[in-house]
């Protein structure tokens, strides 16, 4: 009996091989690029220096929370958060309910072409880099060049440019606006994909019953798409401290961000970053990127059990 499993077993994945090496990449680049690296964890417990080379990750000395407690201490600190708190929520509140929107418009639509050009056209922007956003950002918002300001000027809205990109109170809404135009779309591929899997005979049910276009997806649409809406909620959540669901705040702040505006664009990363890494002190770096793992994972876990108690949905 076990030799006839084991040749069904070695026929089956004689026939999967193609599949099999596709999950043993994956499989090989999650080991080398997330789990290796993490051995490199206990520097956030080290006084480091990157002139001892690897030979130092075993012999620098251990300083214990010596580098969390002098982040906890920083001046800086208080608006770090701030910052970047108020960016990943702001980035949530307005981000989240977009892709949910945009998705059931699309549904709606009867005209196949036209659905899958709006869609194909929306979810282009996720693949251009935040490089070329912060280009395109500049030639709409610039003072002196940018199509914004000479339009409003043109129509007599404004007297003088509106300085948005180096005004720290512009900063957040800047932030928002260009992380929807770039990742909403790619979201909304996941909310189409769970309104395909919403049984037709709902709606013709509904329909029977004397429901309209909007009660359908009141009643039908919604409640459909409930468990996707609630994993990419739970997902956002527990991403806040790097961007939630609008993309990298990394990113955003280092491109977007500059002295002018910093009181607002300075992040808990930037500062990683510029005090960090370019400083060479690259245990107090490990220590900020640590801390914001921790608070990931037990804001990812209280999510789900909240969204679980709540609903009957969660992530896991």
């Amino acid at each position: 009996m076990k030799s006839e499993q084991v040749s069904f077993f070695l026929k089956r994945f004689q026939k999967q091989i193609p599949f099999q090496i596709l999950v043993g990449l994956g499989m090989l680049f999650l080991l080398i690029f997330s789990y290796i690296p993490m051995f490199g964890i206990i520097l956030a417990f080290k006084d480091y220096k990157i002139s001892t080379g690897i030979e130092g990750i075993f012999t620098s000395a251990w300083v214990g929370f010596h580098h969390f407690k002098t982040l906890f201490n920083d001046y800086n600190f208080p608006t770090l958060v701030r910052n970047t708190l108020a960016l990943s929520i702001l980035k949530i509140i307005f981000t989240f309910p977009i892709p949910i929107i945009f998705a059931i418009m699309l549904n709606e639509v009867k005209n196949e072409h036209f659905k899958r050009f709006v869609q194909t056209a929306s979810y282009l922007p996720h693949f251009i880099s935040w490089v070329v956003v912060t280009g395109i950002a500049y030639a709409f918002f610039s003072t002196g060049y940018g199509i914004f300001n000479d339009l409003l000027l043109s129509l007599n809205i404004i007297d003088k440019p509106w300085d948005v990109l180096t005004n720290s109170d512009s900063f957040w809404g800047l932030a928002v606006m260009t992380a929807i135009w770039k990742e909403a779309g790619w979201w909304t591929i996941i909310f189409l994909a769970a309104l395909a899997g919403i049984d037709p005979s709902l709606y013709e049910a509904a329909e029977m019953d004397g429901a309209g276009r909007i009660k359908k997806i009141l009643h039908v649409t919604l409640p459909g798409i409930k468990g996707a809406s609630i994993v990419v909620l739970i997902l956002s959540i527990g991403n806040i401290l790097g961007g939630g669901l609008g993309g990298s705040n990394f990113d955003q702040a280092m491109l977007l961000g500059n002295s002018l505006n910093s009181e607002t664009s300075q992040i808990i990363q930037t500062y990683a970053f510029n005090v960090g890494l370019a400083q060479g002190r690259y245990s107090f770096a490990t220590a900020i990127d640590l801390m914001q793992s921790i608070i990931s994972v037990f804001l990812i876990f209280t999510s789900n059990y909240i969204a679980k108690k709540v609903s009957g949905t969660g992530l896991f």
